[in-house]
């Protein structure tokens, strides 16, 4: 322990960049326990100022290392000044740092200073409160979460019932209960205490293990067939304007042989131009769907006429046109929170500056197929309540994504298991269509049944089950893990009060 302290300051940074390979595509979900109970080992009687540092460096270091394709979005792909996008980059571990450092300064001056009270109550609770509040606050950016690298285990049984945040405070206490046992296994005069720790790493396994798998929904109606679009056209080549023909005549000719199927989907924004601008080609795909018995699902930009604004948008066309608009926009990608005269600067440095609007919180599900689908497009299928109050009608769901926008990194699978969670937390299948990959059809259980594979001009088919119902995360969302994640720090505090230095 005394090494382990000595060169905290410098073993901070790689062991957080560590955390990043729990999750997808490496899926070393192990570091999910093991990491953690490393920086609470570290704080372990470090002064306030020493253990903000401490948490600092090792959340910076998970995110640089778990999120450095924001390169290659926005310097690589959007062409923005190599400045600005390390500064983008950085800024953002930057950030997630700054907010496991003031956790780290207030568990070091009033949580409990050793002990159980410590390591199984105050620690994971303030964890896993600082992934949720980091999940919404100031626009929200809830990715690497612990409780997605649960998605391949045993754990993931917890999802329906309290969602990934469930999951990661699971794998909190499991860290904080390694970090206690560490502490004591050179105390011969802790044997009880070293079983009460060990059994708390094992005794979750166990215990959600008859939850694993289990189905929350009921079957709706028969299986829905579907035909998942990818175009796989290059981001750098999208929008030019030589590019535009054989993009639709791309889309159209992959997606002729399959109409008859009931359901196809294209990814997010599709065509290379505003939805007003394609009347014709958009009207005779349609008619030609409808001859087949086909309803169609398409990510489109669009102008609205009614308000005039622009948005990213799904347009569903079955008995009828429905739009679907984005609501929770990318930061810097889609809006631009930056005062007029920066904005003129970016314009006369050509580069991107215009905002879509939000789309409303609350918007009708969209009718396609015979089902209402509950529709995200791109990461806003990473916050995971705003999609509850459309489960109570919803019968399957589609997320519509372009992550060309970050190469071939980490990022698109990343963003699956994401996709993953919310089909699992939900009870319901999920059809996901990217531009040019990974486009995937998703159980109930949050299982790939279908996927194709990233960079390849290709259509996916296959079929999903239809499914009503409500899991209790559905029902409920996150409050039961905020609710009881207060109490763990109340009960902790109280412990503190009356006990200002336990005895371990």
């Amino acid at each position: 322990m005394h090494v382990l302290h000595r060169y905290a300051a410098w073993l901070a940074f790689p062991v957080g960049a560590l955390l990043s390979l729990a999750f997808a595509p490496f899926n070393a979900w192990p570091l999910a326990i093991v990491c953690p109970a490393f920086l609470f080992l570290v704080w372990e009687g470090a002064a306030p100022k020493r253990a903000a540092k401490l948490g600092f460096l090792f959340t910076a270091g998970t995110y640089v290392a778990g999120t450095y394709w924001l390169y290659n979005s926005v310097y690589v792909i959007g062409h923005a000044p190599l400045p600005v996008a390390i500064f983008l980059m950085l800024g953002l571990a930057a950030i997630m740092g700054g907010y496991m450092a003031i956790v780290a300064y207030v568990q070091a001056r009033w949580f409990p200073e050793r002990g159980f009270a410590r390591y199984l109550l105050a620690l994971p609770a303030a964890w896993v409160l600082l992934e949720w509040v980091r999940g919404w606050l100031f626009s929200g950016f809830p990715w690497l979460a612990l409780g997605y690298s649960s998605i391949d285990t045993p754990l993931a049984g917890t999802a329906p019932l309290v969602g990934a945040y469930g999951a990661s405070w699971i794998y909190a206490v499991m860290a904080g209960a390694a970090a206690a046992l560490v502490i004591d296994l050179t105390n011969p005069a802790s044997h009880r205490r070293k079983i009460i720790a060990a059994a708390v790493i094992l005794l979750p396994w166990l215990m959600v293990y008859p939850l694993w798998k289990r189905e929350w929904t009921q079957p709706f109606g028969g299986p829905v067939t579907v035909a998942v679009v990818q175009g796989a056209v290059s981001q750098e080549m999208k929008w030019t304007l030589e590019q535009k023909a054989a993009t639709l005549k791309l889309y159209r000719d992959l997606t002729l042989p399959h109409l008859g199927t009931d359901l196809v989907v294209w990814p997010e924004s599709t065509l290379p131009a505003w939805a007003d601008q394609l009347t014709d080609y958009l009207s005779n795909l349609w008619q030609e769907a409808r001859a087949h018995r086909s309803d169609m699902v398409i990510g489109q930009i669009h102008v609205d006429e009614k308000d005039g604004r622009a948005y990213n948008s799904v347009l569903a066309m079955s008995d009828n046109v429905q739009w679907y608009n984005k609501h929770h926009l990318v930061p810097f990608g889609e809006y631009f929170p930056v005062p007029s005269f920066v904005r003129e600067w970016m314009r006369l440095m050509s580069l991107p500056n215009a905002d879509f609007a939000a789309g409303a919180a609350n918007q009708p599900l969209l009718h396609a197929a015979g089902q209402k689908i509950a529709t995200t497009i791109c990461y806003e299928d990473a916050y995971a309540t705003t999609q509850l109050a459309n489960l109570k009608d919803a019968t399957m769901m589609v997320n519509v994504t372009n992550d060309a926008w970050f190469g071939d990194s980490t990022a698109r699978h990343q963003h699956l298991q994401i996709a993953r969670m919310r089909a699992l937390e939900a009870g319901r299948p999920l059809v996901r269509a990217a531009n040019d990959g990974i486009s995937a059809i998703i159980d109930p259980e949050g299982i790939v049944t279908a996927q194709l594979p990233s960079f390849q001009s290709a259509v996916l088919k296959g079929e999903v089950q239809p499914r009503t119902g409500l899991t209790l995360f559905a029902r409920v969302g996150n409050w039961p893990v905020v609710i009881g994640a207060c109490l763990a720090l109340l009960c902790a505090a109280m412990i503190r009060q009356r006990q200002p230095k336990p005895n371990l």
